[in-house]
């Protein structure tokens, strides 16, 4: 069976991307600002018959195989950029770079993807179509895919895209996805409550902005609960408080900063109009003012229910493959979702915990422990190849 054959080559060139994933690892790079990163790519796929795309704003790439048979397009995504935080793994391979980590594992997104790339250049001359492989910067925050999409990377958008996250707390090997939504819209909350500052002792002569700031935090959290349906989650989370100088001195402004998740584009216009009359109302119960301000973020990640099916005949299809259908979306975001927005197809998770191991105890994402069984990382190219060939074969059939 050919997903039979793409995961023995995929295991293969095991040692290669294994090799990739270590040397990404070890010299982890922040934003829209990937140069090593990609020239180690480069560097690994040099000498496979693919054309390259760069734009002008991030250091995003993408590289197109097409053995001149028309066909279909399809674009598979791995993202390169690390997060800002100390690495405590102890791994041989650990961060040389202090404040830095791939926790998020971008290093082994990446380092499928180019498996992807090989197993696949090597089959070129039974692709009728196009496949596009889209390595991305700036993915924790930095709008690295839209960035990529305003330079005109993607044009023309291809007829579908995959794109696979590990999950370090999950079963081994297990692919899971869900129809619809899968990931929530992220957006930065910050709330200013200016009021009028004074003596400690004397409250009565201020208009102390700390108590209305503490009630907008308490009545957004009723808010929530009170104006939004169970059955579709919201989450507003304030997580800093910023105000005052010293003990004894009533501050002028409280600042409060937070996240807003939502999962659909409806209820995301609906909680921010809710956030701005509950603060605002408050703060003039008080003869203070609130001025509140939402940065946009991600919007939210939404599957195709036609690439789930067929991501689930390929996961399944691939010896000893095993996928799962989620019961309900995870509250994290990804920038995939601007992919999404223009191209159907979907994002799965990859479970890479040891093979045995107490998965849900393991270190998740983000955390400056996490550990990944490389074992795992060639069913993750061959599950990536297999897409991109089944679409390019059958479509959505």
């Amino acid at each position: 069976m050919l997903t039979e054959d793409l995961l023995q080559d995929a295991r293969g060139i095991a040692d290669r991307i294994t090799a990739l994933r270590r040397a990404i690892h070890a010299e982890p790079e922040l934003g829209l600002d990937t140069p090593k990163t990609l020239a180690k790519v480069k560097a690994e796929l040099a000498g496979l018959p693919l054309e390259w795309r760069e734009g002008p704003s991030c250091t995003g790439a993408v590289a197109v195989l097409n053995a001149g048979k028309p066909g279909r397009s399809v674009l598979l995504r791995g993202d390169m950029d690390a997060l800002p935080m100390p690495e405590e793994t102890g791994l041989d391979f650990a961060s040389t770079v202090p404040g830095r980590m791939h926790a998020c594992g971008h290093d082994t997104h990446t380092a499928m993807l180019a498996g992807a790339a090989r197993v696949l250049a090597g089959r070129a001359a039974a692709l009728a179509g196009e496949v596009r492989f889209m390595f991305q910067p700036g993915e924790e925050g930095y709008h690295g895919a839209r960035f990529m999409i305003d330079d005109g990377l993607l044009n023309p958008f291809p007829d579908a895209a995959f794109a696979l996250h590990i999950m370090p707390n999950a079963p081994h090997g297990v692919i899971g996805s869900r129809a619809g939504t899968l990931l929530a819209s992220a957006d930065m909350l910050e709330i200013a409550v200016v009021g009028r500052g004074g003596h400690a002792s004397m409250p009565h002569q201020t208009r102390d902005p700390i108590p209305v700031a503490c009630e907008i935090v308490m009545a957004l959290q009723a808010m929530v609960t009170r104006r939004f349906e169970a059955t579709e989650a919201v989450v507003v989370t304030v997580t800093q408080i910023d105000a005052g100088t010293a003990h004894n001195v009533i501050p002028d402004r409280a600042l409060l900063k937070g996240t807003i998740r939502t999962l659909s584009p409806e209820k995301r216009q609906a909680v921010w109009a809710d956030i701005r009359r509950v603060a605002e109302n408050i703060a003039a119960a008080h003869d203070c003012a609130a001025e509140v301000t939402v940065t946009e973020g991600f919007p939210p990640t939404v599957n195709d229910a036609r690439a789930i099916a067929l991501a689930e005949a390929v996961a399944t299809a691939l010896p000893g493959g095993k996928f799962m259908h989620m019961p309900a979306p995870i509250m994290g975001a990804e920038d995939f979702s601007y992919v999404l927005e223009k191209v159907p197809g979907m994002m799965a998770f990859l479970g890479v915990a040891e093979e045995g191991a107490d998965w849900q105890h393991c270190c998740g994402i983000h955390s400056s422990h996490m550990h990944v069984d490389e074992s795992v990382l060639p069913r993750g190219t061959a599950f990536l190849a297999g897409c991109a060939r089944r679409f390019l074969d059958k479509g959505w059939d």
